[in-house]
């Protein structure tokens, strides 16, 4: 087994884990906040954790400038229009046929990562990658994707498809990025460009929440940091085409909570599904370098 890229997925892997609770916090709040104003109290939340960390370690400023802020700027507008597409295909068709186009992301993560870095995929790759999407492709089958078909779906298929493509260009970034800046000033460009991108959807958005209300939401920022951080790790040890198909274990960890927090019980087929995940994350952790 490659010991880098074992550790590459159980970073990624952990990652993936946190943020599913990131992207439950719309279900938790209900119709108490809106998404971007969630995304956005995410953001804040974020940056104040990392203005604590720098003070804690007493990092100079000097370190932590960037000599690519527009290779930042691009990463987290990428990311924003992505969520942001992604939220609006799901207010236009069903929310599980909008879900099962968003997990092309991972399709065009591994071409782009082929294309523009160069990787290349072996055999064992291939397995794992086909494992894991017949995994996810389960998962959302079962759950009822595409069976109504609607010609008014087809502008939010769309809007669904150019979201995936364009978080797949995030991935692209964050390896890119990951390599060459410092964990730490990744994680404060992509949160202080979030909260100057989403300001203005999050304001025209926004419900009141009061001071209470606030807390749950700003407290996203250090889950959101950490599981930002893991990534960053992952895509540091490894190839994006390697560690796109982790991304598809979300689903397995949304299961987990909809069945601790909402009592949603899964069905046989989401087990299958589960376990092919599982099993080519494992393949594609055991793929040599």
């Amino acid at each position: 087994m490659c010991t880098r890229n074992f550790e590459a997925v159980l970073w990624t892997a952990a990652g993936t884990a946190l943020f599913t609770l990131v992207f439950a916090s719309g279900k938790f709040a209900g119709d108490s906040a809106s998404a971007p104003q969630i995304l956005w109290l995410r953001y804040v939340g974020g940056l104040a954790t990392l203005g604590a960390v720098v003070a804690a370690t007493r990092q100079p400023p000097q370190r932590l400038v960037s000599r690519r802020p527009r290779s930042h700027l691009l990463r987290a507008t990428l990311g924003a229009s992505g969520g942001m597409a992604a939220i609006q295909a799901a207010a236009g068709m069903p929310i599980v046929d909008a879900t099962a186009i968003g997990l092309l992301q991972v399709v065009f993560a591994i071409g782009l990562g082929v294309w523009l870095l160069g990787e290349r995929i072996g055999s064992r790759q291939w397995s794992g990658i086909v494992l894991c999407t017949a995994g996810a492709a389960t998962i959302v089958a079962s759950k009822g994707a595409f069976r109504d078909l609607d010609a008014a779906y087809v502008l939010p298929a769309a809007i669904a498809a150019a979201g995936a493509l364009l978080v797949a260009g995030e991935t692209i970034m964050i390896k890119t990025l990951s390599v060459r800046e410092p964990a730490l000033t990744v994680l404060l460009y992509v949160n202080a460009f979030g909260i100057a991108i989403l300001a203005a959807p999050a304001w025209l958005a926004w419900r009141p929440l009061g001071l209470t209300g606030l807390w749950p939401f700003v407290m996203l920022g250090p889950i959101a940091i950490t599981a930002q951080f893991c990534i960053i790790r992952g895509y540091r040890l490894a190839d994006v085409a390697l560690l796109g198909p982790v991304d598809y274990s979300w689903l397995v960890f949304a299961g987990i909570l909809g069945l601790v927090f909402f009592g949603e019980v899964p069905d046989p087929a989401s087990y299958a599904g589960a376990a092919l995940i599982l099993a080519g994350g494992l393949v594609l952790a055991r793929v040599r370098r």
